[in-house]
């Protein structure tokens, strides 16, 4: 049996995605929601992880990501992300935790049962619909921390409550966003907003 913990932070999605999993003869699984999900690899001892990254709502899942792989390499649990398509800023993001296979969101549920089999073997599995998406992600031209600075920005959030979800200061933040600004070629904040939710950094 192939164990697996489905990290989602709403409830009934990911219980309605372990349900399907659960049909298939040689999986068992579980389910967390991000703040549970150290706690629930720690606990299950899953085989393979299989993260929905993809919360507009919160910075759980990218904040998180870090920690989390780096229980997963301890345990030997390989990472399986469900990527939504055209979203290359968010992939580029996601690929610094080295995870092991990458599934679209946008593919049919048998793509992710094939994944789910690779990763459990201990082999790299990347989802052909994701080609173009990896390759736009290469030419991201904000670093990690700006695409989280932005990313809480295009959702409205304030500097204040942009340096407190990342634990940085306000001048800091205000720095991030001069720089977002300046790389983006944008005229202000709005602007810079608009480009990167168009190229699909945000």
């Amino acid at each position: 049996m192939i164990k697996v913990l489905v990290v989602h932070d709403a409830c009934l999605l990911r219980q309605a995605l372990a349900m399907l999993l659960c049909r298939e003869h040689d999986l068992e699984v579980n389910t967390a929601s991000w703040s549970d999900a150290v706690t629930g690899l720690v606990s299950w001892q899953p085989r393979v992880c299989v993260l929905d990254v993809d919360a507009p709502e919160s910075a759980a899942p990218i904040s998180q990501l870090a920690l989390l792989a780096e229980h997963a390499a301890e345990r030997k649990c390989g990472l399986l992300v469900l990527a939504p398509p055209s979203r290359p800023g968010l992939l580029y993001r996601v690929s610094q935790a080295q995870a092991q296979g990458y599934v679209s969101k946008g593919e049919p549920c048998e793509a992710l049962l094939g994944a789910i089999r690779h990763v459990a073997q201990g082999e790299q599995f990347v989802d052909t619909s994701l080609g173009w998406d990896f390759l736009q992600a290469a030419r991201v031209p904000l670093t990690e921390r700006e695409l989280s600075v932005l990313s809480l920005a295009s959702q409205g959030a304030s500097v204040a409550e942009i340096a407190g979800d990342l634990h940085l200061t306000n001048g800091t933040v205000r720095n991030y966003l001069s720089a977002i600004t300046r790389k983006t070629g944008a005229r202000n904040r709005v602007d810079a907003i608009r480009i990167s939710q168009k190229a699909g950094w945000v």
